[in-house]
């Protein structure tokens, strides 16, 4: 029986990455079929107060989640994952600027999707759907939480969940064993966290 899982990211934030190319790999050794939403650090960072620097980020964080709402609304899921990949494999693998429209322009080519939708990254037009996008994916789990989330249907109804939170990416059956554990830990009743320091940067590998 195929598990429909959704995972919430933002494109801004590795560890989401590395999780949504973890999915990947769970999708090919696991019956798992992955739709990927957009969530918004931006969104969820609004009237908090934060670092000057971090702030700016947040306001740059806006662009390539709109774009993925116009995506969303042009092409569907498939859209959405298409153009989530290619913008991932510019800003995090390839260490460009994700505040670069030809980062934008470049992902949109490559996904196939029109060059009109970059117009997305400087216009309000899909704040609502993102916001919308954003407080499902949220709800669930919580406001205390960022990304990445996922969401899976449980016997007792909708299990969500933040995480998980890896590097460097799980391969093959490893993805697949970590699969299991984790739905296993998010579908106990009770269970909210594991955690421990995290010392090493993200992996992309």
């Amino acid at each position: 029986m195929t598990t429909n899982a959704l995972m919430f990211f933002d494109p801004s934030c590795p560890w989401a990455w590395i999780t949504s190319r973890w999915m990947k790999e769970v999708a090919a050794v696991r019956d798992v079929q992955v739709t990927y939403r957009v969530m918004s650090l931006a969104v969820l960072n609004e009237g908090r107060e934060l670092p000057e620097q971090y702030l700016a980020r947040m306001q740059q964080a806006y662009g390539p989640v709109r774009v993925c709402i116009a995506a969303q609304q042009h092409g569907g899921s498939d859209a959405v994952d298409a153009l989530y990949t290619e913008l991932g494999m510019r800003y995090h693998n390839g260490k460009r600027d994700l505040g670069d429209a030809s980062v934008i322009s470049e992902a949109l080519e490559a996904a196939g999707l029109p060059a009109e939708l970059a117009a997305a990254a400087t216009s309000t037009d899909y704040d609502d759907a993102l916001k919308e996008s954003h407080l499902e994916g949220m709800t669930p789990v919580g406001f205390d939480v960022g990304t990445p989330i996922i969401h899976v249907p449980g016997p007792d109804g909708l299990v969500a969940f933040f995480g998980p939170v890896i590097t460097p990416i799980p391969r093959g059956e490893a993805a697949g064993k970590l699969w299991d554990g984790v739905l296993l830990c998010a579908a106990t009743p009770g269970f909210y966290e594991l955690k421990r320091g995290r010392d090493v940067r993200p992996s992309f590998q």
